[in-house]
């Protein structure tokens, strides 16, 4: 007798609806894509005790007549597609047909359709199995009524959460469907309650206020990059602002919502170096790529997508993220309400809202550019190794990905504000908007870092001979992290050779500002990298330049010039992430007119 048999339809279809129907959540999810796809402006969802009694989906859509609302019921029925070649760039929500009679399968479900006002189709299934088909009167669109979920199936039954639990997902899912629609109204009653009321709105930042508040939307900005056939549209936290609330991921690809822990990763890794370890943002993405680039059948739930090339896209959408952190609006902000994109910038403004960055020949532009960051014109020996006119790294090295990302704007000089020093800490300076203060160190340590990292993938540093070379006495671990990255120092400008035991005899150091100590910046160096176990070529560069850019960056309490101030100005707009220190503190902090006119009682 064989031992292999043909699974009954019922038994099939309960399977099935394991993969497609894991708790209400998914029902209201499959139920109102069906909503959508069928064309509705408004949906009403209507549920009752989490939706374990009732969940009600009505819509104004197209509606069905009476054939289509019974065949709708049969697996594999479908108005999406109609042949296997469809699939490629499908747009539609569903496409397979197992929705609808996989949820009927386990529970009672009741429709009522109508594609004019006036006459209209009643069905009603229980387990799967047609009951009643009669007339019914009603509007145009659809009404499906899901009652008692997985009543036939105590096994799915009692793994249940609470009734609070499964509305907790019935909530986040319509959140992020709200979120993906934004031009349809939506309403959400539970026991008997009004919810959520989503009315149809023009943005994305419009609606995630309803949806989060309007506080919460201010710490994010706006996203909207093309690279290629890529369109990257959405909104990212600020760095200043991550880990002050809830975070929050939202991932659209071709006006799906699915997960994506690449994509994630990805928009994670532009914030390298803003952010403390550990430490993650909070995102909302859409991609829009070619529908040939992107399978959606790869999921029960269609919760995940698979992408042909991932790794442009990943790329693209990195580099994406990371062009949106370098503007100003990204800077720290006090009582300062979100930039709209539309804002016409002053003649007065220095960070210009249509540009990321500008081109690094504009510091040799500026006249005013002396003392700290001024280039060097003379090729001398260096008779000491601290205190004497260099090579400025950041004047000569400046060919970094920073300049890459500048060519895509003008090369007009970077109009300097008059600046003040206060308490030989910080940079102030009046903005159209309110008061903008600068941290001197900060801010010389995000130019170094970002210079230090083109000059460890070019290994082109300037250095300068010493005339009496200097001796280093290292201990075990300080040398232990100068062979793990000597190769590093040697493309930053350090010529060292070994003199014995653990001694180190430097011959060259490099010098990215008059005021840099070499001896003690290498040792504090070492120090810092003692222990230090980070994987991969790229990380351990990273973190070298980190700490060689903190150790050598100016310090708070040093006084400067006027002109070093506009220098470090010039050259800090030319960065790609300005807002932020490699610490993820805020090297940009913005004061609002308005918060000082109600700090003084003036509003």
């Amino acid at each position: 007798m064989s031992r292999i048999a043909i699974l009954s339809s019922a038994v099939a279809d309960q399977i099935a609806a394991g993969e497609v129907v894991e708790r209400p959540a998914s029902v209201v999810k499959e139920l109102v894509e069906n909503a959508l796809d069928a064309g509705a402006t408004t949906v009403d969802v209507t549920i009752e005790e989490g939706g374990r009694t009732l969940i009600r989906i009505a819509d104004d859509g197209s509606g069905m007549d009476r054939d289509d609302a019974v065949l709708c019921l049969s697996r594999h029925a479908t108005s999406k597609i109609t042949a296997a070649e469809q699939l490629v760039g499908v747009r539609s929500y569903g496409f397979r047909g197992e929705a609808l009679p996989a949820i009927a399968s386990v529970s009672e479900v009741m429709i009522e359709t109508a594609t004019e006002d006036g006459a209209g189709t009643q069905v009603r299934v229980a387990a799967g199995a047609l009951l009643d088909t009669r007339d019914a009167t009603r509007r145009r669109g659809t009404t499906v009524s899901v009652q008692r979920l997985f009543y036939n199936t105590p096994a799915r039954q009692k793994f249940l959460r609470s009734a609070r639990s499964e509305w907790r997902g019935i909530i986040d899912t319509m959140h992020a469907i709200g979120a993906l629609r934004r031009d349809v109204h939506f309403t959400v009653r539970h026991d008997g309650k009004l919810a959520l009321d989503l009315p149809a709105v023009p943005t994305l930042r419009a609606r995630l206020a309803v949806l989060w508040g309007h506080a919460d939307v201010q710490r994010f900005i706006d996203i909207d990059d093309v690279q290629g056939p890529i369109h990257i549209t959405g909104m990212v936290e600020r760095p200043a602002d991550v880990g002050t609330a809830t975070r929050r991921v939202l991932l659209i690809i071709n006006g799906r919502v699915v997960r994506d822990h690449g994509i994630v990763r990805a928009a994670e890794a532009a914030y390298r170096s803003t952010l403390p370890s550990g430490v993650r943002p909070s995102l909302v993405l859409s991609l829009h790529v070619p529908g040939g680039d992107v399978d959606v059948n790869v999921h029960p739930a269609k919760s995940e997508v698979r992408l042909r090339d991932r790794w442009p896209t990943e790329r693209a959408v990195e580099n994406a993220v990371r062009r949106a952190l370098g503007v100003f609006d990204a800077s720290a902000g006090i009582g300062w309400r979100t930039w709209t994109p539309a804002a016409t910038p002053s003649a007065t403004s220095s960070w210009r809202d249509d540009v990321h960055a500008m081109d690094p020949s504009a510091l040799r532009a500026t006249p005013a550019a002396e003392g700290l960051f001024a280039p060097s014109t003379t090729d001398t020996t260096v008779h000491t190794t601290v205190h004497t006119t260099g090579h400025d790294v950041m004047a000569t090295t400046a060919q970094s990905d920073r300049t890459d990302h500048a060519r895509q704007v003008d090369d007009a000089p970077i109009a300097v504000p008059p600046l003040l020093q206060l308490r030989r800490m910080y940079l102030m300076f009046e903005h159209d908007d309110g008061v903008i203060l600068i941290d001197q160190h900060s801010a010389h340590e995000r130019v170094l870092y970002e210079d230090f990292l083109g000059v460890l993938e070019r290994g082109e540093a300037p250095s300068q001979r010493l005339l009496f070379p200097m001796t280093l006495h290292l201990g075990p671990d300080e040398a232990e992290a100068f062979e793990a990255n000597r190769t590093s120092f040697e493309k930053l400008g350090f010529e060292m050779e070994g003199f014995g035991g653990h001694s180190l005899l430097v011959n060259a150091v490099p010098m990215p500002h008059p005021r840099f100590d070499a001896e003690r910046c290498l040792r504090e160096t070492l120090a810092a990298l003692t222990g230090d176990r980070a994987a991969g070529d790229a990380k351990r560069h990273e973190r070298l330049a980190a700490t060689f850019a903190c150790k050598a960056a100016i310090k708070a309490g040093d006084a400067m010039s006027p002109g070093e101030m506009r220098a470090l100005y010039i050259a800090l707009a030319n960065t790609r992430l300005p807002a932020h220190d490699v610490h993820g503190r805020s090297t940009i902090v913005r004061l609002s007119w308005d918060e000082l006119d109600r700090r003084f009682g003036r509003k």
